[in-house]
């Protein structure tokens, strides 16, 4: 039997115990701790006994044993984390986002390269069974082509100290959005309000515009009565509704509108079509295994994973253009995918 990665995970907060979980289930897997709170290390080895933590994260980069790491802390220490360890020869795991800049991301996915070191953003719903699902009907062309997509990522908190509610959740739909279209957005519009904190956005609204016609929008938001978790695709063909919190967590509508030959001149018909609805069996199985399972897969075969470094630095820039947008009062920002972000100071 192959001998399992050594993977520290840096930070037991809120997410970090869900990586050591999933780590300690893998058999690919041997997995260890690391954070400044004895207290925190001893809560974890009270579940996991045999898990080795450690306070100073200085140990954990000096020991050659250790093959990678897995970093669940806030946004702003995911640079600093991640550029250390790569230096170390350490493959990365950082939860999403990818870094706090466009710049600090591309220059993590560079030295990734440099190195010949995995560097995986956490976008964990792009191992969502039903995520996965809708791709494959988009993919195989049942839907037709894309008109619009429509998503709502609505609960009431959780307020990010550190961080704006785009770059706390705004990640999710525009990673999943990027894996079902194989497109980034060519424009961008955004409008927001901080209603709790000063100066830090709590509920957003998003435009984002495709070169294939696609249009999307996305509303964001720490301010609602109840958790909602809702997408809908519109296609040419078919649509489908996607809700992460359903028990039918997708639902394919065969219904559509068309637009019938004119009998004469400025005539028009409409044709509606309303026919069945098919919720398609969807396999159950926990993302955030199946995405650590691709991460030991990519450090032992050196293939990209699903996750890539450059699919997280994408999404970074199109958070930084909601940003640009915001700051504009709402103005429609071109994204330019081709352009390399400025240096970091």
């Amino acid at each position: 039997m192959t001998t399992p990665l050594r993977i520290t995970v840096i930070g037991l907060g809120y997410w970090g115990p869900n990586l050591v979980r999933n780590l300690f289930e893998l058999p690919e897997a041997e997995v260890s701790v690391c954070d400044m709170r004895p207290e925190a290390i001893a809560a974890i080895r009270r579940r996991y006994p045999s898990i080795e933590g450690r306070t100073r994260l200085e140990e954990v980069l000096e020991d050659p044993e250790i093959d990678a790491v897995a970093i669940a802390t806030p946004v702003g220490s995911h640079y600093q984390l991640a550029l250390s360890a790569l230096l170390a020869g350490k493959h990365v795991f950082v939860e999403k986002p990818l870094a706090a800049s466009a710049a600090a991301s591309s220059e993590l996915v560079a030295l990734a390269a440099e190195r010949d070191l995995v560097l995986m953003p956490g976008h964990t719903f792009l191992y969502s069974p039903p995520v996965n699902t809708i791709r494959d009907l988009i993919q195989s062309g049942e839907l037709g082509d894309i008109y619009f997509v429509s998503a709502s990522r609505v609960n009431l908190g959780l307020h990010q100290p550190d961080v704006s509610v785009v770059w706390d959740l705004g990640p999710h739909d525009f990673s999943i959005l990027r894996y079902w279209l194989d497109e980034t957005p060519t424009h961008v519009s955004a409008t927001s309000r901080s209603c709790v904190l000063p100066d830090t956005p709590d509920v957003v609204f998003i435009n984002m515009e495709y070169a294939s016609g696609t249009i999307a929008h996305v509303e964001l938001s720490w301010l609602a009565p109840s958790k909602l978790r809702r997408t809908t695709i519109v296609g040419s063909r078919k649509m489908v509704v996607y809700d992460d919190t359903s028990s039918e967590p997708v639902r394919v509508f065969d219904s559509g509108v068309q637009l019938a030959n004119p009998a004469s001149f400025g005539e028009y018909h409409l044709s509606y079509r309303t026919g069945d609805i098919i919720s398609p069996h969807v396999d159950p199985a926990e993302p955030l295994f199946l995405e650590l399972r691709d991460f030991c897969t990519a450090i032992r075969s050196g293939a990209t994973p699903r996750s890539s470094g450059a699919l997280g630095l994408e999404v970074v820039r199109l958070i930084e253009a909601v940003d640009h947008s915001l700051d504009d009062e709402g103005t429609r920002i071109a994204l330019d995918a081709a352009r390399e972000p400025a240096a970091i100071d």
